[in-house]
């Protein structure tokens, strides 16, 4: 009696296990990476790896609201951090430059982040040609003459109402410029001749071979939390 409940203890002690074994094989193991967030900004200040040293205290504007961990960072947020590798291209040696970004600061808040330069910006857009002349569709049946300095008075033509800027008033009135975000493609390129490599604690470094790295104060770059892919 006493070895038929010990087979029987066995038996079940077998197919406890291999239960447990089977549920493990079928738990799907938890992603290894995250979502990267991007930050298209501008930054406001040149900066030129060898020129511009480590520590540098840099800034950026950030062009397109983004939103982080529930939190949304609004548009033209001032983004700050620093100059962590700055290394001119030598005979032997690629360019390195490398800048980290550890807040986000705006007119009704503000919020930690830790954000990288990556090897991403936003060109220009292609504009279409601009209609530049005033000269009203029926001109060419008016007997009035064009003379290309502005419109001449009509009543019926919204045009012909604007004012040019003169040394009398001393006021511009000509149109704001659009925004960057309305003036950039809306997909990102990778800048030519430059590779990206994460280091272990997470920081992104850019490489050259070919020139000394240089960051503009034209150009939307892009910051995120690690590297990025390819967009589709």
């Amino acid at each position: 009696m006493f070895s038929k409940m010990i087979a029987l203890a066995h038996a079940v002690l077998t197919v406890v296990l291999g239960s447990t074994a089977l549920l493990s094989q079928q738990t799907p193991a938890p992603p290894s990476s995250t979502v990267r967030i991007e930050f298209p900004v501008i930054m406001r200040q040149n900066v030129a790896a060898g020129t511009t040293p480590v520590g540098t205290k840099v800034q950026a504007n950030l062009v397109i609201a983004t939103m982080v961990d529930s939190v949304v960072i609004p548009r033209d947020a001032l983004l700050s951090g620093e100059v962590t590798e700055s290394v001119a291209k030598s005979k032997t040696d690629p360019s390195r430059l490398a800048i980290r970004m550890d807040s986000a600061q705006w007119k009704n808040g503000s919020a930690p982040i830790k954000l990288y330069l990556t090897a991403w910006y936003y060109p220009e857009a292609a504009m279409p040609a601009q209609n530049l002349s005033y000269e009203p569709p029926d001109a060419a049946q008016s007997n009035k003459k064009w003379n290309g300095m502005g419109a001449y008075p009509n009543p019926n033509n919204p045009v012909s109402q604007q004012r040019f800027p003169s040394a009398d008033t001393g006021k511009d009135n000509s149109p704001a410029l659009p925004s960057p975000a309305s003036i950039i493609s809306k997909h990102r390129v990778l800048m030519k001749n430059v590779d990206s490599t994460r280091n272990s604690d997470g920081a992104v470094t850019l490489a050259s071979k070919r020139f000394s790295i240089k960051i503009d104060r034209l150009t939307t770059y892009v910051l995120a939390t690690g590297d990025l892919l390819p967009t589709r």
